[in-house]
């Protein structure tokens, strides 16, 4: 062996490259591919990319990212046939999109890509997508409270659907949502009345920032994504497999592991999953996202009520506006809508009563009803991952969703009644 060979190691196994038109458009993805990888990784273009992975050399890659933006729209063929070579010889994929239209995105994440990360790249993103990786390969360990649905979807249920949408951000609607859901599959019972617990389904279709796995302590899976991908292939079993149960009584569909855009479903899509729940619940509780989209309108159509959350503030009370206008614009029903005042005004704070009558007349809306400010005790059940029922039993707010879901299920059997 010669000194010049000693002196010279070998050179670092590749274990990841970039594939893209051009790497430095992606400046940001070079910083992170060198942070994480030191000289472990290489670039390539769309060209390259498909006969390098047919070479020896490409045994040792562990995942390619694929680095797109809108220019790239044109040449989704040969894209996709890029990722559908990586998948064949078990090379993960992925996908770092720079304003790409959710079709485009859609078709190439059903193709098999393994993550998507929006570009300019979120600090610590790239990071916890390769951990992702990694941990993909292991089947993930359910918490003891959180459980594959026990029950057989059969169908022939006919549900009552609750949408809940917060009119600005931190209003507390999903945290209403939850405790609402619980509420309804744990109804009061005595020997007076005698009630059959409903079967309750959740659905957090906030898509990106989606937090009742959070408040329920429950992990988001990857089936959820491959479900939203395909509803035209979604039957009863597949969206069981798709749902967590918490504590054996609440069915959940979380939201997305990952981030995606709330377009990249339709109102097909949305229509699908709402029928699919109601044929095999009796409650269907909707977490919606603050933002509108085009879906929206089909949420609203497919609900029974829809419980608008608001607060005791300006901005409240001009996307409250704002939403009126919208919906009456778009021809749509508003006798639907339901305004809840969360964090309301003590009974002895008479200025605050005042008030709340002062912005339900300027709105020309009924705020129907007023819940408790519960502070501390709300954020410490959500940070713990339990309802208040379990948390905190004999807070004001609790009692508050307890009387609205009581009231909820009166009024379904009095209508189940009188339909007989």
């Amino acid at each position: 062996m010669t000194a010049a060979a000693v002196l010279t190691p070998d050179p670092a196994p590749i274990v990841a490259c970039t594939v893209s038109r051009d790497v430095s458009n992606f400046d940001l993805l070079i910083e992170d591919m060198e942070a994480e990888l030191g000289e472990s990784w290489g670039d390539l273009g769309f060209e390259d990319a498909m006969v390098f992975l047919g070479q020896p050399d490409a045994r040792s890659l562990e995942f390619i990212a694929i680095a797109i933006d809108s220019d790239d729209e044109h040449d989704l063929a040969r894209i996709s046939g890029i990722i559908t070579e990586a998948k064949n010889r078990g090379i993960r994929v992925i996908l770092i999109a720079e304003e790409v239209s959710p079709i485009a995105l859609h078709q190439l994440l059903r193709l098999g890509a393994d993550d998507f990360v929006p570009y300019p790249l979120p600090e610590g993103s790239l990071h916890e997508a390769i951990e992702r990786l990694g941990q993909s390969e292991l089947p993930p360990e359910l918490p003891a409270h959180a459980a594959p649905p026990s029950f057989k979807p059969t169908g022939g249920r006919n549900g009552a659907v609750l949408a809940v949408h917060g009119l600005a951000g931190g209003v507390g609607a999903t945290t209403f949502a939850v405790n609402l859901a619980w509420e309804l599959a744990n109804p009061e019972t005595s020997k007076k009345n005698p009630v059959t617990p409903p079967r309750v389904c959740l659905l957090d279709l906030d898509l990106q920032y989606g937090s009742v796995a959070t408040y329920l302590d429950l992990p988001r899976r990857e089936v959820i994504f491959e479900l939203l991908s395909d509803t035209a292939q979604m039957d009863a079993e597949s969206f069981g497999q798709a749902l967590l149960t918490f504590n054996d009584k609440l069915h959940v569909l979380t939201a997305p592991s990952d981030m995606l855009p709330l377009d990249i479903v339709g109102g097909e899509d949305i229509e699908r999953l709402i029928e699919m729940a109601r044929t095999n619940f009796d409650y269907v509780v909707i977490d919606m996202p603050k933002t509108v989209v085009s879906w929206t309108e089909t949420v609203l159509n497919q609900a029974h009520v829809y419980l608008a959350l608001l607060e005791l503030d300006m901005r409240s009370a001009q996307n409250a506006l704002r939403m009126i206008r919208a919906l009456k614009a778009e021809g749509l029903a508003t006798e639907k809508l339901r305004y809840i005042l969360n964090r309301a005004p003590k009974f002895t704070d008479l200025n605050g009563k005042s008030r709340v009558k002062r912005l339900a007349e300027s709105l020309d809306i009924a705020i129907e009803v007023q819940l408790s400010d519960c502070g501390k005790l709300v954020t410490q059940a959500n940070d713990h991952g339990l309802p208040l029922a379990l948390s905190a039993a004999k807070a004001p707010l609790r009692r508050d969703i307890q009387k609205i879901a009581q009231s909820l299920i009166e009024r379904n059997q009095q209508e189940a009644a009188t339909a007989a």
